[in-house]
């Protein structure tokens, strides 16, 4: 009972603590004058991110490595089939050019890399978590400097809109957020690893289900917000940032922290993650995902999940 309890709790404090950070941060990311998509990308994939890094840090941190790996893929599939699926349902989402051309590709790329360290020994290694971590540098700091070189083209009625927030209040949210984040995922890693002894289920299955929707909730809501206000940029730009973030940034924190063991089922799950990526880049390409392809997205989550279930 308590590990449920710690379960509920846990994601609680993710999902607000998480809500209060992108709200302090995109804040913040405006009065510096950056771009909507930037804010998409960084900023609130960053903030929608911290669940699944504070998630998979403190599994590895206690030896629970199957969650980590289960959490980030699991995150993954959720934040391109539901999230965007979901969001593209509610309001057809206009794909932004850069998006396509090169942050999309990206998250392809991340996928396959991941595949590339498990598969030949199950295992990703100390020196492949700093590798992940040197390429997901250099992608942010390119992502940064492009969207930098386009400052000049915001809006200044957008930079306006937030001035009215108060610097003290701004940095209140971010500071909070986080530690709420920090420590809904300790409580959540705990709660999860209960229930899976409780039960006899797999640290992996887990991971991927319950762990993984439940870290997901922050960009879930972000970017249907973001969908119904017609802020495209940013809902699409926090599903592809957030799953950049979890392979790149998240793995590999989590690799050079502890060596993480994989199951040969992961590799399943990472060709998977890589099918629906390539899949459904196709219909965006069109520059915009509509309503239908939306539903198929999120319809292939149920029925994925139905598999894990079953496996």
């Amino acid at each position: 009972m308590l590990s449920f309890v710690m379960l509920v709790i846990g994601f609680v404090l993710l999902v607000w603590g998480a809500d209060k950070f992108v709200e302090g941060a995109s804040a913040l990311a405006r009065k510096m004058g950056v771009s909507p998509l930037l804010v998409g990308l960084t900023i609130v994939a960053f903030g929608t991110s911290m669940p699944e890094l504070a998630v998979s840090v403190t599994a590895a941190l206690r030896g629970a490595n199957e969650i980590a790996v289960g959490n980030v893929v699991g995150s993954n599939m959720f934040n391109l089939l539901v999230v965007a699926g979901l969001s593209a349902v509610i309001c057809p989402l206009v794909m932004d050019k850069m998006l396509l051309r090169r942050d999309w590709p990206l998250s392809i790329f991340a996928a396959v890399l991941l595949l590339v360290a498990i598969a030949p020994d199950h295992v990703i290694a100390r020196w492949e978590g700093a590798v992940l971590l040197v390429i997901f540098a250099v992608i942010l700091s390119r992502q940064i400097k492009a969207a930098l070189n386009d400052r000049a083209q915001l809006a200044a009625a957008e930079e306006a809109a937030e001035m009215t927030k108060s610097p003290v209040m701004i940095w209140v949210n971010i500071v909070l957020g986080l530690a709420c984040i920090v420590l809904g995922g300790q409580l959540a890693v705990n709660g999860a690893t209960g229930i899976a002894r409780m039960f006899g289920l797999s640290e992996t299955l887990i991971g991927l289900t319950i762990v993984a929707i439940g870290t997901s909730l922050p960009e879930l809501v972000t970017s249907i917000v973001a969908a119904r206000k017609g802020q495209n940029e940013i809902a699409m730009g926090n599903v592809i940032g957030s799953n950049l973030f979890n392979i790149l940034l998240i793995l590999g924190v989590s690799a050079v922290i502890t060596p993480i063991p994989v199951q040969a089922t992961s590799i399943i799950d990472c060709l998977f993650l890589i099918a629906i990526s390539v899949v459904f880049y196709l219909p965006a390409r069109k520059g915009k995902l509509g309503r239908l392809p939306g539903a198929v997205m999120a319809a292939m989550y149920v029925a994925y999940t139905a598999y894990l279930i079953m496996r």
